[in-house]
């Protein structure tokens, strides 16, 4: 059989490396804030179900699970320890097969047991049983498997179910790195065991005007592990000097750091809750409306607005292509030389295949000294690599290899 022949495109891109832009805007948006709950959700029910869809009939039956809201509850919060008075009301919807040669799959309790045991794991001092309610919506669907495998035996490579795009780049940025590694520090079980009173929602905002990075941290504090505010206090100066940590790792920048800006100790406002997270006071989440799957959000950046999580590993080139793009742009940047920058996007057509996209635009800025014509070739093979075992990203994220926030 004759090698595809794909269509990948390697051009040059003329602009501002973002290093050298005067300002730069960076946002991550932590694992406990009720956007990132949401994601985390949809996610976790979406690799249960693929998982339970295997286990039983040896195939991902399609399903789409990025419909997620997180409703905020009400709580007065206190040092010492406060109360949640009104639960937090998680809503999942979309679309899954339910119905499999007209035996019933249990798409609900699949779903509410990988929300559950998800929110353990990601915020600590929620009590599930009180703190959350938990409604299951999910549309159903039904398939007769022999004409579902007699297609996977006709199509080996799934087909787009859209037409979409997805967006990576690389290298990351000082002021991008710094900004994840300091909520993943923070949000370390390390730093938890150190530290129970930082909760989960936290987020961090990083601002780069020429060569000073002010790095602004918004974490909420959980109220029992603080009896009074000398010790939110000492914790906020172990947020600040970890963060500090961090930036001098990977800048020699002058770096600003503030944590919880709208603490005003003589009015008595601190940043504490009951649990953790805002969610228990009214803020609200939705998938899609956080990071993308660099676990970033940056204006100065190609993005898709593609909300990825909870979407089908199998087929659904919203989530597919978008981690694709993030990892053709980082082998380029860290295997090919003389590249400053790299951008990918890559276009799927409804019903094609998705090792096939409509177009595969590999945009890179060269370094100084270094010329579009050598980065060519190996840019190209990267790409066509990455293609031609697209399936493999199906198996790394069943294999919790791969985030999408």
């Amino acid at each position: 059989m004759a090698e595809k022949v794909r269509n990948i495109v390697v051009e040059e891109l003329m602009r501002t490396p973002v290093e050298m832009q005067k300002v730069e805007l960076v946002e991550r948006k932590g694992i406990g804030h009720p956007d990132s709950i949401a994601d985390g959700i949809a996610e976790a029910v979406s690799r249960a179900l693929s998982r339970e869809y295997i286990k039983r009939y040896g195939i991902i039956l399609h399903h789409n699970t990025d419909q997620v809201e997180v409703v905020g509850g009400r709580a007065y919060p206190k040092f010492g320890g406060g109360e949640v008075i009104k639960p937090i009301y998680i809503l999942l919807s979309g679309r899954a097969v339910e119905m499999v040669d007209r035996e019933f799959f249990p798409v609900h309790e699949v779903a509410i047991t990988a929300a559950k045991d998800y929110l353990r794991k990601a915020v600590r001092h929620l009590d599930i049983e009180n703190h959350v309610v938990i409604d299951s919506r999910i549309g159903q669907g039904s398939v007769d498997l022999v004409g579902v495998f007699n297609k996977a035996k006709e199509n080996p490579i799934p087909l787009a179910n859209d037409t979409s795009f997805g967006v990576g780049y690389a290298p990351l940025s000082e002021t991008e790195r710094i900004v994840l590694e300091t909520e993943r520090l923070l949000n370390s079980d390390e730093f938890k065991r150190k530290y129970p009173a930082v909760g989960e929602d936290i987020k961090v905002m990083g601002l780069r005007k020429g060569n000073e990075i002010d790095i602004t941290i918004a974490a909420a504090m959980v109220d029992s592990e603080v009896a009074n505010p000398d010790e939110y206090m000492a914790v906020k100066e172990a947020i600040y000097e970890a963060a500090k940590g961090v930036a001098e790792a990977h800048t020699e920048r002058k770096v600003n750091i503030y944590v919880n800006t709208a603490d005003d100790p003589e009015k008595g406002i601190y940043y504490i809750t009951v649990t953790g997270t805002s969610a228990e006071a009214g803020d609200d989440g939705s998938v899609g409306r956080g990071n993308r799957v660099n676990g970033l959000i940056t204006p100065n950046r190609h993005m898709s607005m593609e909300a990825a999580a909870g979407k089908n590993p199998v087929s659904h080139v919203g989530k597919i292509y978008n981690l694709l793009s993030m990892l053709i742009a980082n082998d380029i940047a860290e295997q090919v030389e003389g590249v400053e920058e790299v951008y990918v996007r890559i276009l799927s057509q409804i019903g094609k295949p998705i090792d096939e996209p409509l177009v595969a635009s590999v945009q890179v800025i060269p370094k100084k000294g270094y010329h579009l014509e050598t980065i060519q070739k190996p840019a190209y093979e990267i790409a066509d690599a990455w293609l031609a075992d697209i399936t493999k990203i199906q198996k790394m994220i069943l294999e919790d290899k791969l985030s999408v926030f």
